[in-house]
């Protein structure tokens, strides 16, 4: 792709590393961009570093968070005895977007993958088990995505767990084994928080 302009080659290079954006749709969006009020322009700017620059993560469960503490771990309408176990922000939006669920969340960050080098340090584990310990948690919900991995990781907390006054659910198999949690629908996903069942139960199967 020939440009006659290296700050619009650049531009679009940079758009290009976007996931799912090759130079063709990253030349396109730029040049949608060049044709916008550069007001609009400077908004998306401002709008991306302070994201980049200002976002945090919740101290308590590692969600995205304007302040140290995230809107549902401050709220004081959310169940503090149930935790929700997800991968990643994401899933947060998803479950919340049934409308079903009333507990805390808490992000692992990832899921267990040694073919994409990560292991049990590289997620937070470590803050989920002092969680249970100190926060009077009475139920960890296991809401990740069920594939392999997704399933290696609950496993590997469920051990982590083991010995504690816990009791340990999986969301029901509504969502297709094999399928990530964020593109299910959410009549579906809500079913599975709802209808949840005991976490040894799936060892069985």
């Amino acid at each position: 792709m020939n440009f006659s302009s290296k700050i619009l080659e650049e531009a679009v290079n940079q758009v290009s590393q976007l996931p799912g954006i090759g130079k063709r749709t990253a030349l396109r969006l730029v040049l949608h961009l060049m044709r916008q009020p550069e007001q609009n322009t400077d908004l998306l700017s401002d709008a991306l570093l302070k994201m980049r620059h200002d976002l945090q993560f919740c101290k308590k469960c590692h969600n995205v968070s304007d302040t140290d503490l995230c809107e549902i771990c401050a709220s004081n309408s959310r169940d503090e005895t149930i935790v929700c176990v997800v991968e990643d922000i994401r899933d947060v939006m998803a479950i919340e977007n049934t409308s079903q669920y009333r507990g805390l969340y808490h992000v692992l960050g990832g899921k267990i993958s040694p073919m994409d080098g990560v292991g049990p340090q590289d997620l937070k584990v470590g803050s989920l088990v002092r969680r249970v310990k100190e926060d009077g948690v009475k139920e960890i919900i296991f809401a990740l995505s069920p594939t392999i991995e997704g399933d290696t990781t609950n496993f590997y907390i469920f051990k982590q767990l083991d010995g504690l006054q816990i009791n340990t659910s999986t969301i029901a198999r509504g969502i297709a084994v094999g399928d990530e949690l964020e593109f299910a629908d959410e009549v579906t996903l809500g079913r599975s928080i709802l209808h949840r069942v005991p976490y040894e139960n799936s060892l069985k199967n």
